[in-house]
């Protein structure tokens, strides 16, 4: 099993039932188990188009034994049936997930890059994963 952390956030829509239903989708993975989540915070967009609504975000503790790469398309998977729609970068959205650790592998594949390349730039992913490391 592998020890993951994971980054949620939402800005479209029911930002809090949105990250629930993530959650609770997350939680149905087969060989996964969440063991900690954070506080859910609310913070301003970082980037992308002007005038995009707050963001309300989270980062939670699994376990695996889902590969990396079919994690990434299990969670890809679940921003489709959440709603997520790809417009512009950065742009608003009704659910993101990323991989920001998988064990202590670093992984730089075209469709993955872990840690996350960005993840030491970002007070919104900085302050949830705190909490729970």
């Amino acid at each position: 099993m592998a020890v993951c952390y994971l980054g949620i956030g939402s800005n479209l829509g029911n930002r809090r039932q949105n990250i629930l239903e993530a959650l609770q989708k997350i939680r149905a993975l087969k060989d996964t188990r969440i063991i900690r989540v954070s506080r859910i915070i609310r913070t301003d967009p970082q980037g992308g188009p002007a005038k995009q609504g707050k963001f309300l975000n989270t980062a939670l503790k699994i376990t695996t034994k889902i590969p990396p790469l079919r994690l990434l398309r299990a969670l890809k998977k679940i921003e489709k049936e959440l709603g997520r729609v790809k417009t512009v970068r950065w742009g608003p959205r009704s659910i993101d997930l990323d991989i920001l650790f998988y064990g202590d592998k670093i992984i730089n594949h075209k469709d993955l890059t872990v840690p996350h390349p960005r993840l030491f730039e970002r007070d919104f992913v900085i302050k949830p994963l705190l909490e729970i490391i």
